[in-house]
């Protein structure tokens, strides 16, 4: 520390008057904001490894030379193990769409704009960056290669497959490993600069909601798919799929600005072996990090991540058979069959446990699992109007919850809207963005979730919730539709959907048909 107010002081001329240790991320970096008399403010960093911290240097100089949205470079110690650099502020891309993520991927428009800026503005720094650049200064490799591919494919099958205790055919599984390893790296689009570490939170935002890039240190050459995959399929972000269509189409727009790209079908049919790569590089991670190191953050992970595959799996045919069998069999494990439960921890802490193995005893009772939910419990969940009176129970149990959706903002009372319903897209945004339903859907979510979780327990075959509004096509299908949509995903039981006054009817069918 004492080097770096050093260097600070040769750069400004005198110490600054306070000096903030910022939060730690990944890697072995650590940074400070050094913020002068005047109220200015630099960062300061602090790196372990000279390579690292050369290859950051280098690129950030050659970024800022092309007039790249990256941090400035202000001043480096001889030996370049520290270094100052411009201040881009506090707010990340990640912090600015937690809510989004926090609210199971329903992005309001805002946060979407933002996702959409950012992944415009990536094809520049892959492309335009990849010009003039000196590969030889990337670490800890300067190019996308075979060896790399097998190494973080030989990173899953060590730390995350032979963990889960699947059966495979070790030879079968490292044939398809190659012939995926080579479609990775054969074709002709290794020439941009692979950002590697492309997510929301290397992506800085300015008052104006501009991207700045950071957290570089890590790229290489390579293709232009990868950071594509890598930031529209992790698993945290909970993107739903059209959004992440959205984006891929923003990209691909964007990207015909720096090159000739191929066909939309061409584009997307080689995008998917990325995703498909890029999934298995990231359960590697949290096996190592989860399984092996036990924190509980990568362990959390899992589940979303393995979700990407199943979903994977079910759009695209890889012309990969024995991996596929083997993705298509991890799937299916019971312990996988997992999406957020609470549980109660001895010490008073409710935790958010999704360890797909047997709970450490201080965590308290065992969590469910959408596997542990397959039974025969049927969920029915209804919109109504109140002028037609609330919805009859069939099945003789009373008609369970009924949810009055009339003090929030109804979208009815304005003429562009009067002809749709809460399953319309404008209709979607006007109550997102208003932001009201999604509070009163969060205390449903919370009471469902408790009663659903129950009836499962004791073995019950019947659950109704009915939403009433004041004429049942706004506010009360948005409410329905979610409500339904969200219990089929964390419990995988079978829903029936009856938006009564509009006629529809939906049935999602149990995970396990």
């Amino acid at each position: 520390m004492h080097k770096l107010i050093e260097l600070y002081k040769q750069w400004s001329g005198a110490e600054p008057a306070h000096t903030q240790q910022l939060p730690v991320a990944g890697s072995n970096r650590v940074y400070y904001r050094l913020t002068a008399h005047d109220g200015t403010s630099v960062v300061g960093v602090i790196g372990t490894s000279r390579d690292e911290n050369h290859a950051f240097v280098y690129l950030c100089r050659h970024f800022s030379k092309r007039q790249l949205p990256v941090p400035k470079l202000l001043a480096v110690s001889d030996d370049e193990l520290r270094y100052l650099e411009s201040d881009l502020g506090s707010v990340s891309l990640f912090d600015a769409i937690r809510g989004g993520r926090e609210a199971g991927g329903r992005y309001t428009l805002k946060e979407v704009q933002l996702l959409r800026r950012t992944i415009r503005e990536l094809p520049n720094i892959q492309m335009r960056g990849a010009r003039e650049l000196d590969f030889s200064n990337c670490y800890p490799q300067a190019e996308f290669d075979v060896d790399s591919v097998l190494f973080d494919l030989n990173y899953f099958k060590y730390c995350f497959l032979k963990a889960t205790e699947l059966d495979f055919h070790e030879l079968k599984l490292e044939a398809d490993f190659r012939l995926l390893a080579k479609d990775l790296t054969s074709v002709d689009d290794q020439q941009a600069f692979l950002y590697r570490d492309f997510q929301a939170r290397n992506v800085m935002l300015s008052e104006d909601g501009s991207p700045y890039f950071i957290d570089f240190q890590g790229g290489r050459k390579g293709p232009y798919y990868y950071d594509l995959a890598s930031f529209l399929w992790q698993a945290s972000a909970k993107y739903p799929h059209k959004l992440r269509r959205e984006l891929v189409y923003e990209y691909y727009n964007a990207l015909k600005h720096y090159t000739e790209v191929p066909s939309p079908h061409k584009f997307v049919e080689r995008l998917s072996l990325f995703v498909l790569f890029r999934q298995l590089q990231v359960l590697g991670a949290y096996g190592f990090r989860g399984y092996f190191e036990r924190k509980p953050h990568f362990i959390e992970s899992i589940p979303p991540a393995i979700q990407n595959i199943r979903e994977l799996l079910d759009e695209r045919n890889f012309p990969y058979p024995y991996l596929t069998d083997v993705l298509t069999r991890l799937t299916k494990l019971p312990r996988f069959q997992y999406v957020e439960a609470t549980a109660s921890r001895a010490d008073g802490y409710k935790t958010t446990d999704k360890n797909p193995y047997k709970p450490h005893p201080q965590d308290g009772p065992a969590t469910f699992s959408k596997y542990d939910a397959q039974g025969p419990l049927v969920v029915k969940v209804f919109s109504f109007s109140y002028r037609k009176g609330i919805p009859e129970d069939n099945s003789g149990n009373g008609g369970g919850y009924v949810f009055d959706c009339r003090s929030t903002h109804n979208p009815g009372r304005y003429e562009p809207y009067k002809q749709l319903t809460g399953l319309d897209e404008p209709v979607i945004r006007f109550l997102e963005d208003d932001g009201e339903i999604l509070t009163f859907l969060d205390s449903v979510y919370k009471l469902a979730d408790a009663h659903v979780r129950r009836y499962i327990q004791r073995g019950f075959t019947s659950l109704m919730f009915s939403f009433g509004c004041t004429g049942g096509q706004h506010r009360s299908v948005y409410s329905a539709q979610h409500l339904a949509e969200h219990i089929h995903d964390k419990f995988g039981v079978e829903v029936q959907i009856c938006h009564r006054e509009q006629g529809i009817k939906q049935t999602l069918p149990p995970f396990n048909t």
